[in-house]
């Protein structure tokens, strides 16, 4: 999963880079301010934002695992579920407070001149079709696995009964017992499903925006986006690491797809600076390729936090069974969505 999430990276990048270097029209308010722009100044704080948001973003993402060591967060126990529910909300807040509005608003930007962009709903439609793209790959990634599973098992269970005869029933039985049993191997393979498929919408939306800052030569601009995206990056973190922990995956790709998240916004930062020298928001080109990959991610996310992480434990008889952890989940939820609106004030 790591090289495919970070082809779709490289592909956004080669979209996004000559998008940015297309003139605006110049119309309509389009044209971007020279008053405030300081290139040293902002230079500086980017530097900056690169390790605050590096540190944040593997803090965050590396949090959950410490279930290892520590027995209080481990993925059977109330604390992680609540952690996990308050991941749910800031997940579900970045998909619709900040990506989906930044998708409208670049979609339906006066610099857009001509055209259907106006005329219609696009960045709703791209993030339903994406949330439907991502049922789509969630089931039937989904029921790949468990077949594939179930041919192995079945397989390796069989392969007594060729060779004795006389074990023939007990093979059988002990095959039905394979095919049957694998609750624990379904959950598995829906939490690597799960997993995977968030981190691709995760790091779409860092790339963008580690990009969208790097770009800018405003003090005034970068400025409180360090501390904001910093906090955004370090909560978004804790919901993937939480989410990967469920996974066991080998450590091996626990680290591989840590260091993919926590280093795409700091990536993203530098493909900003590279390019701030030819950088045009007001781009028509780069507002369309912009608000439709913003679009699409405001989709995933959207979808992966309502039934992915939510819906998921929410709907467990375990939590449903007992009011007080329902009320404590529900509050998590409530305060890590709350908190992650609250970041859209500055970022």
């Amino acid at each position: 999963m790591g090289s495919r999430a970070l082809a779709v990276l490289c592909l956004v990048a080669v979209l996004l880079v000559p998008a940015l270097a297309v003139p605006g029209g110049g119309d309509d308010g389009c044209e971007a301010e020279s008053a405030g722009r300081d290139k040293a100044q902002a230079l500086r704080l980017k530097i900056i934002a690169i390790f605050c948001i590096l540190a944040g973003s593997a803090i965050g993402a590396g949090l959950p695992s410490l279930g290892r060591r520590f027995p209080a967060l481990r993925p059977e126990t109330d604390l992680f579920l609540a952690v996990k529910a308050f991941a749910g909300g800031v997940i579900l807040a970045t998909g619709m407070v900040h990506i989906l509005p930044a998708a409208f608003e670049a979609l339906r930007s006066p610099c857009l001149v001509g055209g259907p962009w106006k005329r219609f709903p696009f960045a709703g439609l791209v993030a339903m079709l994406a949330a439907v793209a991502t049922l789509i790959v969630d089931t039937v990634a989904t029921g790949y696995f468990h077949r594939t599973n179930a041919k192995r098992a079945a397989a390796v269970t069989d392969e007594p009964a060729h060779d004795d005869p006389e074990s023939a029933p007990d093979g059988h039985a002990h095959g039905m017992s394979v095919l049957a049993a694998p609750p624990d191997g379904d959950e598995l393979v829906r939490h690597r499903v799960i997993s995977q498929v968030l981190e691709l919408g995760v790091v779409v939306h860092s790339l963008i925006i580690g990009m969208s800052l790097g770009a800018s030569d405003f003090p005034s601009t970068v400025r409180p986006l360090v501390p904001a995206l910093t906090f955004h990056q370090l909560f978004e973190g804790i919901g993937l690491g939480g989410c990967i922990v469920q996974a066991k995956f080998r450590l091996k790709s626990v680290v591989a797809m840590g260091l993919l998240f926590s280093l795409t916004t700091p990536a993203g930062i530098g493909v900003g600076i590279a390019i701030s020298s030819v950088y045009d928001e007001s781009s028509p080109t780069a507002l369309v390729v912009q608000g439709l990959l913003e679009a699409a991610a405001a989709g995933i996310l959207v979808y992966m936090a309502l039934v992915d992480i939510l819906a998921e434990d929410f709907s467990k008889p375990r939590v449903q069974s007992r009011a007080r952890l329902q009320l404590a989940l529900n509050v998590s939820l409530l305060l890590g969505a709350g908190l992650m609106s609250l970041l859209a004030v500055w970022a």
